[in-house]
């Protein structure tokens, strides 16, 4: 592993209004106090080539840059499952997915996936005298079973069963119904002359849909699939009706969840606080507000981009302001590779112009290949963690909860976060070891395991291109795959046939995590 200092010489100096206000407010008992506040921004679908500091073409990301340089910037961090709800669900609880049934992709109106008996990450920070707080995108599912949630009223069983404190949250994705944002278990701004139904199964008698109604997409057209319910101009998954004025604009969602964030921060600003904040720009439906269009050439992909960038801006600043910056961990990262075309006829493949969303690394979001799970992670602490690192110290975000837990001191209850180990020192930069292996997810349930030197996934009888839409290798091969992460990062050279010690080597690891019969050395 090696470690290296950098500055980005483009990030921007703060205004000296700012700095003089944020002296002002600085609060010493804050800095000096042995609990950090701990901020996981998650941004979805970002790849680890879509950040200036990680080489992005075509794209200035000024604010991200800025947090790269208090803090260390990682090169060999993988997210847990190459699709969204299995790798927010594995962050979260410190368990693989795959050990669950039903941990896929969730549609909106999916059950609760982390069960309330579940312990959670926001369990950990709250048995540690933290306020907690999830705000953004969940897709984790809500109620006790799916399809039988009452919008219209409080939600059973909710994120304050989960831990949290205080959530306001998008139920899945901006691509899924229902189209509101959820706060503290109730539809918020919620509208009694505009009831909410949603289903995954049928329309309502009535509904224009994207298939039926092209000529009400105004804002954004269908290229695969989201073609059901119509909101805000733009085809969704799944059927909805009602909403009123809860429904969202799209162009507001960062406004609305980063405004949120900050009034979080400013009313625990005297308490130790744990905020999961996870951004929406990058997933479709891409619809960033007007302010951040046409300053690139990747039209609308490149402006949710800059978008994702200006709440990380905000937060900073925030933090600055209250003087909270020199006592926060700030964990920065993605929860699986990119896709371009997703679903949406916005010509983000078209406007790529020589950009890279997956930097080096082969495939993208869904695959087995290293671009589904390899992403950008930036952790950031100024009281303890130097600025203007470079690691490439292999690291998996399973383990995030475990070497959170030991970083506040919290007792874990027997049986939780089974997982996840404590790699806090990897994290705060004071330890060069890599993790001496990670186990990656792909969208099929495909397994593959990473060491620093090698890269193993499992055989697999699936099609060689996700079948349903973009164009993406899934990285399937009936036969196994090995490839030598020293010579070649682009897994291009299956060395499996030269090279069979190795391959019963690495399958003997895949199989003992499975069983539960291996342990971090």
């Amino acid at each position: 592993m090696r470690s290296r200092y950098l500055t980005f010489t483009f990030a921007p100096l703060l205004g000296s209004v700012l700095a003089a206000e944020a002296k002002t407010a600085k609060d010493n008992k804050v800095a000096d106090r042995e609990q950090p506040n701990v901020i996981i921004i998650l941004a979805d679908d970002l790849g680890y080539g879509d950040l200036e500091c990680y080489g992005a073409k075509n794209v200035q990301t000024p604010n991200v840059n800025r947090l790269a340089n208090r803090g260390i910037r990682f090169t060999d961090t993988h997210a847990i499952a190459s699709t969204s709800t299995p790798s927010r669900y594995a962050l979260l609880t410190g368990e693989y997915a795959w050990r669950r049934p039903d941990t896929d992709v969730a549609a909106g109106d999916a059950g609760m996936i982390i069960r309330p008996e579940q312990y959670t990450m926001a369990d950990m920070f709250k048995s540690a005298g933290y306020a907690t707080c999830a705000i953004g995108k969940w897709h984790l599912g809500l109620g006790d079973k799916t399809g039988q949630q009452d919008w219209n009223a409080p939600l059973p069983a909710s994120l304050g069963d989960l831990g949290f404190d205080y959530h306001y949250i998008m139920a899945a994705t901006a691509d899924r119904v229902p189209c509101v944002f959820i706060e503290n278990g109730k539809v918020a701004n919620y509208d009694p002359s505009a009831p909410i139904e949603v289903s995954y199964i049928r329309n309502f008698p009535g509904e224009p849909t994207g298939k039926d109604n092209p000529e009400l997409l105004y804002n954004q057209k269908s290229s695969h699939g989201h073609d059901m319910a119509i909101v805000n101009g733009i085809g969704r998954i799944g059927f909805m009706k009602g909403g009123g004025k809860a429904l969202w604009k799209d162009e507001n969602i960062a406004d609305s969840i980063t405004a949120h964030a900050i009034d979080f921060i400013a009313q625990h600003k005297d308490e130790p606080f744990f905020m999961y904040f996870a951004t929406n720009d990058v997933h479709v439906p891409r619809f960033p507000h007007d302010r951040f269009r046409g300053k690139n050439p990747m039209g609308v992909r490149g402006a949710a981009i800059v978008q994702f960038d200006w709440s990380v801006g905000q937060i900073m600043d925030a933090l600055d302001k209250w003087g909270l910056t020199e006592n926060t961990l700030i964990i920065l990262s993605s929860d699986n590779g990119p896709v371009v075309d997703d679903g949406y006829d916005d010509k983000a493949e078209e406007l790529l112009n020589g950009h890279s969303p997956a930097g080096p690394w082969r495939g993208n979001k869904y695959s087995a290949f290293e671009g589904g799970t390899a992403v950008p992670a930036i952790v950031s602490w100024p009281k303890k963690v130097k600025g203007g690192v470079e690691s490439d110290v292999l690291m998996s975000q399973i383990d995030w909860m475990a070497s959170l837990g030991a970083l506040v001191d919290a007792r874990f209850p027997k049986g939780s976060a089974p997982d996840s180990y404590n790699r806090i020192a990897n994290l705060l930069g004071t330890d060069d070891a890599d993790r001496p292996w990670i186990i990656e997810q792909a969208s099929n349930h495909t397994l593959s395991v990473r060491t620093k030197e090698w890269k193993y996934i499992e055989p697999n009888d699936g099609p060689k291109m996700i079948p349903w839409g973009p164009k993406i290798e899934t990285g399937n091969l009936s036969t196994p795959q090995l490839y030598d992460m020293t010579k070649a990062i682009d897994e291009k050279d299956n060395v499996a046939s030269q090279y069979p010690d190795k391959v019963y080597e690495m399958q003997n690891i895949l199989r003992r995590v499975r069983t539960k019969t291996i342990k971090l050395e």
